[in-house]
């Protein structure tokens, strides 16, 4: 999951439950001042997001995704203890009623 650079929305849910059971918090990371529905994001603000547990995933999203990939450089250096992702697509391809598949 992490040889990858951005995320789709099912790998996002897929990840994001495999990972809790690891004990492990995914975060989705609003870099545009537009909350997805249907999910919980908090707004980019690397001194709060520094101040989280090492172990923490970060998604960040943009508008259309591209942004977000081109800048995880950029992300990882200001958050060198920290998974950094992009989410592929971004908000314009999030589906708000996308329910994920309980398969454990």
């Amino acid at each position: 999951m992490f040889e990858k650079d951005e995320w789709t929305q099912q790998e996002l849910y897929k990840y994001t439950k495999e990972l809790e059971k690891e004990g492990i918090k995914v975060v989705l990371v609003d870099t545009i001042l537009k909350p997805l529905n249907n999910i919980e994001t908090i707004t980019y603000n690397p001194y709060e997001m520094a101040q989280m547990s090492e172990n923490t995933v970060f998604v960040f999203y943009c508008d259309t995704g591209k942004t977000t990939k081109e800048r995880l450089e950029f992300y990882r250096k200001k958050l060198p203890k920290h998974r950094c992702v992009s989410l592929r697509g971004g908000r314009g391809y999030w589906r708000p009623n996308y329910q994920p598949h309980n398969k454990d």
